[in-house]
């Protein structure tokens, strides 16, 4: 299995984190902090308020930067036939997909949480809230990983597929989004475990669900 799936995961990660057309690993984490950096000016200087919210808009922001890549994550190899060249070499679809979430989430989940340092001091969160956030994006963005490549491989080949997969990701991601900010308030450590049991959920469906896209896809 490693022989097969060390190789996919090497290609994966490569493709996304150098990016092409896409602009790699570097346009999400850009993303996300450009929007911690421009929420201050919307709301104004109330560092009060700032502190409230400001862990909702670091989700708000990790959502976003999540789906940028989705039009990359699985319709360019379904157009060049990389599906079909696995299929006769013996590798499944769900194993491909699998591999995909990994890499999808390696190239955005663990810069994110990094980019959360500097975005929790420009919105003012304290020590315990980074941490907590922190926390949070480990156990969810994994979900949201999962569910952009899930979608990204249901609207493969449709026309405005990129366009249809973001509105089709936000509000099934908002279960984890709630979750999430959630864990901020009282009862943080509820917020935290339904955060991982969303994500773990979204992990256990995307092989199964892309994997069946995939092969209509192909069809």
């Amino acid at each position: 299995m490693s022989g097969r799936f060390l190789p996919l995961l090497k290609r994966d990660l490569a493709r996304l984190l150098l990016g092409g057309r896409g602009g790699g690993a570097l346009l999400p984490i850009l993303f996300f902090l450009c929007v911690a950096m421009l929420y201050p000016f919307a709301v104004g200087p109330d560092a009060p308020l700032l502190a409230r919210t400001g862990g909702g808009v670091i989700w708000v922001a990790a959502l976003l930067a999540a789906i940028l890549p989705l039009d990359r994550l699985v319709e360019p190899d379904i157009d060049l036939g990389l599906f079909d060249q696995w299929a006769l070499r013996g590798i499944s679809e769900e194993l491909v997909i699998s591999v995909r979430v990994l890499a999808h989430w390696l190239s955005f989940g663990p810069p994110l949480m990094l980019a959360a340092l500097p975005a929790a001091a420009l919105l003012g969160l304290d020590g315990d809230s980074l941490l907590t956030v922190e926390i949070g994006l480990l156990a969810g963005t994994p979900g949201l990983a999962a569910l952009g490549v899930t979608v990204a491989a249901l609207t493969a080949g449709l026309r405005g597929g990129a366009a249809l997969g973001g509105l089709l990701v936000i509000p099934m991601a908002v279960p984890v989004l709630i979750f999430g900010a959630g864990s901020l308030g009282t009862g943080g450590e509820s917020g935290l475990a339904l955060t991982a049991a969303a994500s773990l959920v979204l992990l256990a469906i995307a092989p199964f669900a892309g994997g069946a896209a995939v092969r209509a896809a192909r069809g």
